[in-house]
Formats: C-alpha cells, sequence, structure tokens
C-alpha cells in the first residue's frame, strides 16, 4: 500500500478508536467528576466487555446480543460496586483508590483464570468492505464510529434533558447545596457508578471485533482515558470526548512514521505541556 494511503488508512482507525475511547473515558470522568473516586479498575471493566461479547458469541453464535446484554451487566455491577464497595470508604480518595486497584486485579485475574491468557479473536460481524478513494474499508469501523457517537449523543441528551440527569450535574457542581434541597444522592452515586461501568463495558462491546481479547486489554486503554480526562479537563465531558478524539487520531497518524510505543511517549509529552500551560485543560471548562 502506497504511504499516503496508509496514512489514510492509520488516520481513519484513529478516528474510529477514538471515538469508542471517548464513550469510555466519559465514563470514567463521570465517575470521578460526581464521587472523587479514580477508578483505576476502569480499563479492566472495558475489557470484560469485550470478554463477556466474546462469551456471548460462543454460547449463541450472535454478536448482537452483546449490545444489549453487556451494558445491562455493566449498570448492575456497577451499581452493586458502588453500594457494597465503594460507599464505605467514600470519604477516603486513597482507600477508594486502592479498593479500585484492588477490583482491577480481580478481573484481571478472574479472566486468565477463566478463559486463559492465551488473546482470542472476533471475526468482523458484517464482513463488508467499502471503497474509500483507491482503498476499501471495513464496514463494522464506520459502524463502531457511528454506535459510538450515537452513544455519546444519548448520553448527553440524558445528561441535560431528563430529571435524573439534572440532579446528577446538580450534585456534581454543588453536592451539600444539591442534598439540601432534596436531591437523592445515594440514588444519583448509584447510578453514576453504575452508568459510567456500563459506558465502559459497552464500548468493550464496540471494539471487540477491532482489538484482541485478553485480560491485559484495559492496561493499555485506561492511560489514555486518563489522558482524555486531563487534556480535556476534569470535570469537562464536552473536553474529555473531544481530547480522546484527538488523542487517538494523533497517535494515529503517528504510528505510520514511528512505533506505537513511541506514540504514545508523544502523547504523554504533549498531556505533560498541556499541564504546564493550562493546567484547567486544554479545552475551557464549562457547566455541563
Amino acid at each position: 500500500m502506497p504511504e499516503i494511503e496508509l496514512i489514510l488508512v492509520l488516520a481513519m482507525n484513529g478516528l474510529v478508536w477514538g471515538l469508542i475511547i471517548a464513550l469510555i473515558a466519559l465514563g470514567l470522568s463521570i465517575i470521578f467528576g460526581l464521587l472523587d473516586i479514580v477508578n483505576v479498575a476502569h480499563g479492566d471493566f472495558f475489557m470484560v466487555g469485550t470478554v463477556l461479547a466474546w462469551t456471548i458469541i460462543e454460547y449463541t453464535g450472535n454478536f448482537w446480543l452483546a449490545f444489549l446484554i453487556v451494558p445491562v451487566i455493566g449498570f448492575v455491577s456497577g451499581g452493586l460496586i458502588e453500594r457494597f464497595v465503594m460507599r464505605p470508604i467514600e470519604h477516603s480518595v486513597a482507600l477508594a483508590m486502592v479498593a479500585t486497584f484492588g477490583l482491577s486485579l480481580i478481573l484481571q485475574e478472574g479472566v486468565r483464570a477463566t478463559f486463559g491468557g492465551t488473546p482470542k479473536r472476533i471475526l468482523d460481524p458484517i464482513g463488508i468492505q467499502l471503497p474509500v478513494g483507491v482503498f476499501d474499508y471495513p464496514l463494522y469501523r464506520f459502524f463502531a464510529a457511528g454506535i459510538s457517537i450515537l452513544a455519546i449523543s444519548v448520553f448527553f441528551v440524558f445528561l441535560h434533558k431528563t430529571k435524573f440527569g439534572t440532579w446528577m450535574r446538580a450534585v456534581r457542581q454543588d453536592r451539600e447545596t444539591a442534598i439540601s434541597l432534596g436531591v437523592p444522592a445515594d440514588r444519583v452515586f448509584v447510578v453514576t457508578f453504575g452508568l459510567g461501568i456500563a459506558m465502559a463495558m459497552f464500548g468493550g462491546v464496540v471494539a471487540a471485533p477491532i482489538t484482541s481479547v485478553e485480560f491485559r486489554l484495559g492496561l493499555d486503554v485506561l492511560p489514555l482515558c486518563f489522558m482524555a480526562v486531563i487534556i480535556g479537563g476534569l470535570g469537562n465531558l464536552p473536553g474529555t470526548a473531544a481530547a480522546a478524539v484527538l488523542l487517538a487520531f494523533m497517535e494515529g497518524i503517528l504510528t505510520s512514521f514511528t512505533e506505537p510505543t513511541t506514540a504514545r511517549i508523544i502523547s504523554l509529552i504533549f498531556m505533560s505541556i498541556v499541564l504546564l500551560l493550562r493546567p484547567q485543560g486544554l479545552f475551557a471548562r464549562s457547566t455541563g
């Protein structure tokens, strides 16, 4: 493939991956912004989403069922984790971080013990290539980009157009005042953690046919999500989504000129420069 075509393919791959990362990073951002929990296990919940997608295919032969089943599993498990694991230690940032680190290890070792350490692949569920200029591009990747945009859009509609979304924003902006006005904070915390985990695991389903399925998968995704949250601005949800797309697209372009490890190092340098020059994040903080 000529070099210009390779650059275009990698750029498109980076854009698709960036939209998936944006979905996952938004889940990380709402958990941190609302609950002040640095969820170290967030990437591993993404990994579990890919593993559950593979499992559903193995037992049913129908990949599309995963889009319905896995987010529900993620929401319920996230709510239970918030209620019985995180809530007793919610006033200690250090203990919360240790708890999520423990969850990370449990998820990784649990998946390895159950499914083994050998990476698995999910075949393209559509299997159609579309002509894009002088090369063909998988239709599923266009679908992955579209479903990610749809999921992100639904999330923002929920956040800004529903009563529960208003409660979430109120608690995030001023917890004490919101509670004094009658906002059911405990319910908001459960739903928020559940929603954040559901978004991570849904992202895993979307990404499953694109990436490998293995217990270490979350280790590569988590740093990119944290960089998106930091560069976008802590608590700035639109900024987080934009930063995720920007970072993945940039890394996609860079991998046509250098090694993936070097591309990630350049992303880290970029994040450091942003923190030095604009500590509040690359994008101005918004109220949403």
